[in-house]
């Protein structure tokens, strides 16, 4: 099984280089691509692994669009997403690769305990969207939120939503349920830092259009 992982990456210089060094040393044989989404602070000088760059920020879903071609353009058999700012602990890939490597799952994610670590807004945005996802998809999902995944080739190859910014990740795993992929979630730890680059008003309405398209589930359920 060939691992590629992909980290979206934005003004992440602090951060960047101790995901890469944990991840190396958690999945020594991966391929590592780190896409610099037009940052200005050296991110890409200390990330420390192969980059793909953009002159520009063009949003997270372009970065990981952008990073999950170049996977499947290097063979991978598994990719796994993982933000650089340090909230997903690399530590747990081998937990999210488990259910796939098991023949128990296409999209594994990793889901957050909706505890005192998680601000109590996002709590009930996180609940509200996995409740939403669970209908669309007949599936239970825990975190519909969560940019920390593992998804087998076929679901790169088949699920390529529109979005260039956050709605990217809802409308791939919204996609990817639909087709009828087997969803598994596994708990990681929750864990706040830096600052998120979500900007609240412009990406929650990206985020409910991309809900929106899929009503039908929403109104009579998976059939």
């Amino acid at each position: 099984m060939q691992v590629a992982v992909v980290i979206p990456a934005f003004q992440a210089a602090k951060t960047i280089g101790d995901v890469v060094a944990r991840t190396r040393a958690t999945v020594p044989a991966a391929q590592i691509t780190v896409v610099d989404d037009g940052s200005t602070d050296g991110t890409v000088s200390k990330s420390g692994a192969f980059a793909l760059l953009h002159d520009e920020n063009l949003g997270k879903g372009a970065a990981l669009r952008d990073g999950i071609q170049e996977a499947i353009a290097y063979g991978a058999s598994v990719i796994v997403t993982l933000d650089a700012d340090g909230q997903h602990p690399p530590e747990e890939i081998p937990r999210l690769l488990a259910p796939i490597v098991e023949g128990q799952a296409d999209l594994v994610l990793g889901a957050r305990r909706r505890g005192g670590g998680m601000p109590l807004t996002r709590r009930f945005t996180n609940w509200l969207s996995a409740s939403l996802a669970s209908r669309i998809g007949g599936q239970v999902v825990r975190d519909a939120q969560t940019g920390f995944r593992a998804f087998t080739r076929e679901v790169a190859e088949r699920v390529q939503p529109a979005g260039d910014r956050y709605e990217y990740e809802a409308s791939f795993l919204l996609e990817a349920l639909r087709a009828g992929y087997r969803v598994v979630s596994v708990e990681v730890p929750t864990i706040y830092g830096t600052p998120s680059h979500f900007r609240y008003l412009g990406d929650t309405w990206r985020m409910a259009r991309a809900f929106a398209r899929h009503a039908d589930r929403i109104v009579a359920g998976a059939q």
